[in-house]
């Protein structure tokens, strides 16, 4: 028994000096792992919610503990110290957060009369709406903050931050997913305050002008209409998206096409931009003052060049609205100025986690959004990739001629490009279910044009405007936003140029997500076991299933979806966004068909009854599609017989289908609906949401609205 004991107590010995020793080497990767830690809080807060702090609490408690069982000052012990309290600090971050932006929320339909201080203004030209931020101040049965929309008709010029309108507006709550998997919109919202969204009807009155205290908004509406006129018609839209982060005037054929090459991410105000800005000035400011020799010897020409360019990084973002990927961006741009202006490498992974951990800290709701995961992925990308002993070889620099150097640098930016692409394309999926394939070839040709000709002659433009000759740059930075919309079509066009793909396991995605992790912040051989992780996640999204049927959480419409991506809608006059919506989740790039052209179906002008054919048994579906009143007793009828019922109605108590009635009062309850027959497996899209703040506060409203009736 002795010598059994000692041969245990020898190799839990043995296991820990290798884990010690393991440990040792990535010593210096450990700092990298504190955002990661608190995501993971912040993750958990999202799946479970504030209410499960106790069993969060408990379980890093217990980590500590397990952690105290290795011997003191061992790496093993602090590794699982900081694993607990920084996973405690992201849960910790995130409720406050949510606990601290929590406003009521309309809990109905609201149609009246109101008075409203404008916060902001966003003009989308391209869909002929102006986009108010109201305060509705504290007297008001409203929420504290709304959103309306006005029509070109009725906004007026001194419709500006500060002013008062009084007007006539139907408002509604803000919309959580339509579809399993889809865009909550009430999370955006919570998290910015908007307590309603509407449309205002009639005319809108201003009550009070604003007292000019609108700081840097009038300014950045100002200068986009001034880039709008000074550019050649067909690409100010993009200059004024470059320069101010106004995409509301980029025309919808335009804005579709950078989606499916992949070029989007231009448009949005984020790291390229804040690069090109802080580049143009660090470079500028520098070969300025160096053409002074007596300055050139009395000051450090790049600590006040990199003092500068922050400065500028801090005005742009400033005048830009201060949009969080904005923010990031200039929080990684000063990092990087630092660096340079003390001699350091400009930029690697510790600067990259510390700019995730800032963010983490004062925006942790920005995790779960695709702007982050993309943004920080494709930065992170980019030093793993060029940290490669192999990357690190091909790209030294080496006596050879001007042509293969060039070369050396194209090969370099289309490894990198499609290093990007391979990374982003789960995330993009995941969020958007649909990505392009060229990207990484058309941003090869992009991002260049975009960093180093289109957006410093748009800067040199608006220098000299102050004298009236900047229109020649104007002009040649119109030409390069053509050349790029050029190119936009013409990859959006090529043959398979969007994948679209169905939702898929969330658990697929976090392989995904830990699996590259585990590559890209680990040095020694263990980080190779992130590979095979990271496949299992991605050929999990590949078989991921279509869904067979598709409900919207109003029951308005319902979608037919074969296993080859075909799909048909109950209600064939649907919306473009709808139709969209549904072969985003559908991941289906055909153009949906009239359910009556789908096999095994007969519809009247009130129903459809659809016979659907499994692996195993035959379903039957039937649809209601107007409001015109069934016989309670031929209803009951007709529900004895099929499986699955789909209204957007109150249907009656004896209308028993053999499966599932999926009338108002569940999809109230349920929301959208995405029916697995093979697997006689339903998902909600308020599936495990019930204990989010913005899901609990609309169910408080809609009971207090219940109760005063």
């Amino acid at each position: 028994m002795t010598a059994g004991k000692d041969a245990r107590l020898t190799t839990r010995r043995t296991l820990f000096v290798v884990i010690e020793n393991w440990l040792d080497r990535e010593r210096n990767q450990t700092p990298l792992w504190l955002p990661v830690g608190i995501g993971f809080g912040v993750a958990f807060w999202q799946f479970f919610g504030t209410s499960a702090w106790a069993g969060l609490a408990m379980a890093c408690a217990s980590l500590m503990f397990f952690g105290n069982l290795a011997p003191p000052f061992s790496l093993l012990r602090q590794l699982a110290r900081m694993a607990a309290i920084t996973i405690l600090i992201g849960f910790s971050v995130i409720a406050f957060r949510s606990a601290t932006v929590a406003q009521p929320v309309l809990g109905k339909i609201w149609i009246g009369e109101f008075y409203g201080q404008i916060e902001a203004v966003e003009n989308i030209s391209a869909r002929n709406v102006y986009r108010l931020r109201l305060a509705t101040g504290s007297s008001s049965d409203l929420p504290p903050f709304v959103r309306v929309n006005l029509s070109p008709e009725q906004y007026q010029d001194d419709f500006q931050p500060g002013a008062i309108i009084r007007l006539r507006a139907r408002l509604l709550p803000p919309a959580g997913p339509s579809l399993p998997g889809g865009y909550d919109f009430a999370r955006r919202a919570w998290f910015q305050q908007i307590g309603a969204t509407g449309t205002a009807l009639g005319e809108v009155q201003l009550f009070q002008k604003a007292d000019g205290d609108a700081r840097f908004a009038t300014q950045r509406a100002a200068l986009t209409e001034h880039i709008l006129v000074s550019m050649p018609q067909g690409s100010g839209a993009i200059g004024a998206a470059l320069a101010t982060g106004d995409q509301g005037h980029i025309s919808p054929t335009d804005a579709q096409a950078m989606r499916d090459s992949g070029l989007a991410h231009l448009l949005s105000i984020s790291g390229l931009h804040v690069t090109a800005v802080v580049g143009f000035i660090f470079i500028a400011v520098s070969r300025l003052l160096s053409l002074s020799s007596w300055l050139a010897l009395r000051i450090s020409i790049p600590v006040v060049a990199a003092a500068t360019a922050a400065l500028g990084a801090l005005a742009y973002t400033l005048f830009t609205g201060a949009e969080v990927p904005t923010v990031r961006s200039c929080i990684a741009a000063i990092l990087i100025l630092i660096a340079l202006a003390l001699g350091r490498d400009a930029l690697t992974l510790r600067l990259v986690a510390f700019g995730a951990l800032t963010v983490l800290i004062f925006w942790p709701e920005a995790m779960a959004g695709p702007s982050f995961q993309l943004s920080f992925a494709a930065v992170a990308t980019i030093v793993i990739m060029h940290d490669l002993p192999v990357v690190k070889r091909f790209t030294e620099r080496r006596d050879e001629s001007f042509f293969k150097k060039a070369l050396r640098a194209l090969v370099s930016l289309i490894i990198t490009g499609v290093a990007i692409e391979i990374v982003l394309t789960p995330i993009a999926l995941f969020h958007f279910h649909k990505a392009g394939l060229y990207g990484a070839l058309a941003n090869v040709a992009a991002i260049p044009m975009t960093t180093f000709i289109i957006m410093p002659l748009e800067a040199l433009a608006l220098v000299f405007d102050v004298v009236g000759l900047g229109q020649p740059f104007w002009w040649m930075a119109g030409q390069g936003i053509v050349a790029i919309l050029a190119l936009a079509h013409a990859v959006s066009s090529l043959p398979g140029a969007v994948t679209m793909m169905p939702a898929m396991p969330i658990w697929a995605f976090g392989a995904f997500v830990i699996g590259a992790l585990l590559f890209g912040l680990l040095k020694t051989g263990v980080r190779f076991l992130g590979v095979p992780i990271c496949a299992i996640g991605i050929i999990a999204m590949l078989l991921a299933p279509r869904p067979d049927i598709l409900v919207t959480g109003d029951g308005k419409h319902l979608a037919l979806v074969s296993t080859d991506g075909d799909v048909a809608l109950l209600r064939g006059r649907a919306g473009e966004f709808m139709r969209g919506m549904i072969s985003e989740k559908a991941g289906s790039d055909t153009e949906a068909t009239q359910i009556e052209d789908w096999p095994g179906v007969h519809c009247t002008a009130d129903n459809c009854v659809v016979v659907l054919t499994g692996e195993e048994r035959s379903w039957t579906l039937l649809a209601t599609r107007t409001r015109n009143p069934i016989p309670s007793m031929e209803m009951a009828a007709i529900c004895k017989r099929v499986d699955i019922v789909v209204s957007d109605r109150w249907l009656p108590k004896s209308c028993n289908p053999k499966w599932i009635k999926a009338d108002r009062r569940l999809l109230e309850q349920t929301g959208g609906l995405a029916f697995y027959l093979d697997a006689q497996r339903v998902v909600t899209a308020n599936e495990n949401s019930r204990h989010l703040p913005w899901v609990q506060a609309a169910h408080a409203a809609r009971a207090a609205d219940a109760s005063r009736q």
